[in-house]
């Protein structure tokens, strides 16, 4: 699962099982089924509770597991869940609700997209850009999702390993 920043270049690549990248995905292409799995279950006992899904908080990693809490809002009162960022993310979808991860989380990802150079406007005088470019990381740098999508296929999963948040 891969993760953007809202209004920004930032992402999160986090390894999740088929199964949650199917119930993610399935959300994603709009499909429907006559009955519903699990998370689907999870948001319609939410709902027929009163309740309805605040947020999802991806806010920390551990030995290369990353920890989220969902924001439930009861009748009464606000309570907080431990989750499986997958888990969360796919009942966020289905609830419409916003997904959050933490600053830290996204500033030790080694992976940066950019815009290429003829995609960016210029913000000095000559050509030059004043705000300097961070390092645009091992995935060259490019917003081309094929080249993305390359780079990923040739990772292994001990990869995100090698940063220590």
């Amino acid at each position: 699962m891969i993760l953007k920043e809202a209004g920004g270049e930032r992402i999160l690549p986090i390894w999740i099982g088929p199964g949650e990248a199917s119930a993610i995905a399935m959300v994603l292409a709009g499909i429907e089924f006559a009955r519903p799995l699990t998370h689907d279950l999870l948001h319609a006992v939410v709902g027929e509770m009163g309740g309805e899904v605040v947020r999802v908080q991806i806010h920390r990693v551990v030995d290369n597991t990353y920890f989220a809490s969902l924001l439930l809002r009861g009748k009464a009162s606000f309570v907080e869940v431990d989750s499986r960022p997958s888990d969360s993310v796919a009942l966020a979808l289905r609830a419409s609700a916003p997904i959050f991860v933490l600053d830290d989380l996204l500033d030790k990802v080694p992976i940066e997209i950019q815009h290429e150079p003829e995609d960016e406007p210029s913000w000095a005088s000559g050509g030059e850009d004043v705000i300097p470019r961070p390092d645009p990381g091992p995935a060259g740098g490019t917003s081309d999702p094929e080249k993305l999508r390359e780079y990923l296929k040739g990772l292994d999963p001990q990869d995100f390993g090698r940063f220590e948040p």
